[in-house]
């Protein structure tokens, strides 16, 4: 099937549809490989960085974090980043630039959380991992999140541990959470969409993909799926966080993230869609293209404007 892709993304496009490997370390290579070749180092200036473990679920071990702290004025939030990679890849370096960005330009505290991955440590190790590093963000007196900001944001899987940690504090009654940033999210298991049965050979994430990274992370349950899981499952989306959903035309799961975005409006909460033409999952990668820049500047002026509100 052709597409009409965005003509600075050809050259990441043109590395055609990616193999799917039943080896989790193989498909760990494919995309180290990717971010090797794409990937820029960022400017840290007026960013402090620094890498902490903090304490972890029960009976687990402590959860890798970096903290990114703006220098100069006090920061007037926290945001939380997930990294993407389909539960199973991916890594804290793959939001590294992301995280320096945030701090510095929109004058607040980015958390980044290094959960564990699927299918070694399946559903739910990486939501307890992320939910284990709010509780520290809100417990800690640095940041002091019961009289500032406290959003969350991620891309892909991050998307979907960002969405899911909002329904898990909502129902348990942990830290408020203000804002979720949802890029291009991966968040329901069933592949039923339409893009999920058009787009099933598009550059770097395929429909093939999608289904095994379910597989993967959900691999310890017995068919009965929660929505802290799979967040499209949600019957009851009220009194969660105002939201931006981002999603790219030609990304097999572009019709899950406009579907959950409807539903928060069907349900009272606050709600931003916004589809990029030309643009396929993970075709941010590509970061001087023009697309690129809007998608990354939106996301600053988002979370510029919400910590103000």
């Amino acid at each position: 099937m052709s597409w009409t892709v965005d003509p600075e993304l050809a050259e990441l496009a043109r590395l055609g549809t990616p193999t799917v490997h039943t080896d989790p370390e193989l498909a760990r290579r494919d995309l180290l490989e990717a971010f090797t070749q794409f990937a820029t180092m960022p400017d840290l200036s007026g960013v402090e960085v620094e890498a902490l473990e903090v304490p972890g679920p029960p009976g687990a071990r402590d959860v890798a974090v970096r903290v990114y702290r703006p220098t100069g004025a006090a920061p007037s939030g926290v945001v939380m980043c997930f990294h993407g990679g389909g539960f199973y890849r991916g890594n804290m370096d793959a939001e590294h630039g992301s995280c320096v960005e945030i701090a510095r330009e929109v004058g607040v505290v980015a958390v980044s959380v290094g959960y564990r991955l699927a299918p070694e440590h399946p559903y739910p190790a990486a939501l307890d991992d992320c939910y284990a590093a709010l509780e520290w963000v809100a417990s800690t007196g640095e940041f002091s999140v019961e009289s500032s900001w406290l959003g969350v944001q991620g891309a892909s899987a991050g998307a979907n541990l960002a969405a899911a940690l909002c329904l898990r504090a909502r129902d348990g009654g942990g830290p408020r959470i203000d804002y979720q940033f949802l890029a291009i999210p991966e968040l329901d298991h069933r592949l039923a969409t339409p893009s999920m049965r058009t787009f099933i050979d598009t550059p770097v994430w395929t429909r093939d993909m999608a289904a095994q990274s379910w597989a993967w992370y959900l691999r310890a349950l017995d068919g009965d799926v929660p929505a802290y899981a799979s967040p499209s499952l949600a019957d009851d989306l009220s009194g969660l966080p105002s939201a931006y959903i981002s999603v790219a035309e030609l990304d097999p799961m572009r019709d899950e993230g406009i579907a959950y975005a409807s539903a928060l409006l069907a349900a009272g909460v606050p709600v931003e869609l916004h589809c990029y033409p030309g643009t396929f999952h993970g075709s941010t990668l590509v970061a001087d293209a023009e697309v690129s820049r809007r998608q990354q500047q939106e996301r600053i002026d988002v979370l510029r404007r919400e910590v103000r509100r």
